[in-house]
């Protein structure tokens, strides 16, 4: 770990008797975008905090380029500042800072907005300035909290890709806190998922979504439907929900029959119709959604509500509530997950 070009150490971080970050460790590449996803007070902003040195760990350290800054203040640790006030305290020549920042707004397509104040800009213009005051003194680390929460959809996606972009040819070692699982997905080399304080996960985008470690971000992370279901055949791979049954699944070592388990599947897994080599669920459409490119069909089926994505072909009709309708999925699409408690 210690090679990394950021290491969070074993950080935890308590407030009193309330401990916010239980033993986080973490190491990022040079030049590495990592996302922190998870729900609102979860812990993910907390360690950002300390990572910029606005919070010291209760226990564990912070190394940037193997060196530990763990109780260095903020300002000397090369990862905070903005567009002019930054290069001054970093003791850079008047010429010098103009240079910058008329570079850096080139950077963020707004050469000609130097003299603006901030009222005079948009929400958009206002995230790429407060961009640029990050990225003008040339940081060691860029730190981002939520930098794109405030703004319409439109917006978000036409800057996230400039971020990224600006970041990748920068190569800037960057942290990303978000809650919004679409652009961690887009943007990442590796998302770091937190709950309740812990982190339950880190992975590239694919390895996260497809291949989740816990049942909390299964179900964080995309869209999931679950159903019960009981081990009936451990050595064929069956289990059973009511009157149906799920063949040729790949169930955990050591399965027995009677065990219970989650059985899940995401919307684009499944298919409508029956098809060979695929298991068959029949059930009963409850809504359909137009979601544009997306069609997103619920149906109730073995006990439970059951998510379909399909596209959208304009000469082809979608089911209609009311509907009877059989899908189909892969064995090696069903994720199994740990049962319900009680």
């Amino acid at each position: 770990m210690s090679e990394s070009h950021l290491v969070i150490d074993h950080v935890s971080k308590s407030f009193g008797s309330n401990q916010v970050v239980h033993d986080a460790s973490l190491a990022v590449e040079q030049g590495e975008f990592v996302s922190f996803l998870g729900p609102s007070g979860c812990g993910k902003t907390t360690i950002l905090r300390m990572v910029a040195g606005f919070e010291i760990p209760t226990t564990g350290r912070i190394v940037i380029d193997g060196k530990d800054v763990t109780n260095l203040k903020p300002n000397r640790r090369n990862i905070a500042g903005n567009i002019g006030f930054g290069l001054k305290v970093a003791g850079a020549s008047s010429a010098e800072v103009a240079a910058r920042v008329k570079e850096t707004l080139a950077m963020i397509k707004l050469p000609q907005l130097e003299d603006r104040y901030p009222w005079q800009l948009s929400g958009g213009q206002q995230q790429r300035v407060a961009l640029a005051r990050a990225l003008a003194p040339r940081p060691s680390v860029l730190l981002l909290d939520e930098p794109l929460s405030a703004l319409d959809a439109k917006i978000r996606v036409s800057l996230r890709e400039e971020i990224r972009s600006i970041q990748q040819s920068l190569g800037i070692t960057t942290i990303f806190v978000t809650h919004d699982q679409e652009e961690a997905l887009s943007m990442s080399d590796r998302v770091m998922v937190m709950n309740t304080g812990r982190i339950e996960q880190t992975g590239t985008p694919f390895e996260v979504y497809n291949r989740p470690a816990t049942r909390f971000v299964a179900s964080f992370v995309g869209t999931l439907s679950l159903v019960n279901v009981t081990v009936q055949d451990p050595a064929k791979g069956t289990l059973g929900a009511g009157d149906t049954v799920f063949s040729g699944i790949t169930l955990p070592a050591g399965a027995k029959a009677g065990d219970r388990h989650l059985l899940a599947l995401r919307p684009e897994a499944l298919r409508v119709g029956a098809e060979k080599g695929r298991i068959t669920l029949t059930g009963t459409v409850t809504t359909v959604d137009f979601l544009g490119s997306v069609i997103r069909i619920r149906m109730d089926a073995a006990g439970a509500s059951i998510s379909l994505d399909m596209f959208n072909d304009p000469t082809v009709l979608p089911s209609k509530p009311g509907d009877r309708i059989e899908v189909g999925f892969t064995p090696e699409s069903v994720l199994l997950l740990p049962p319900d408690k009680g």
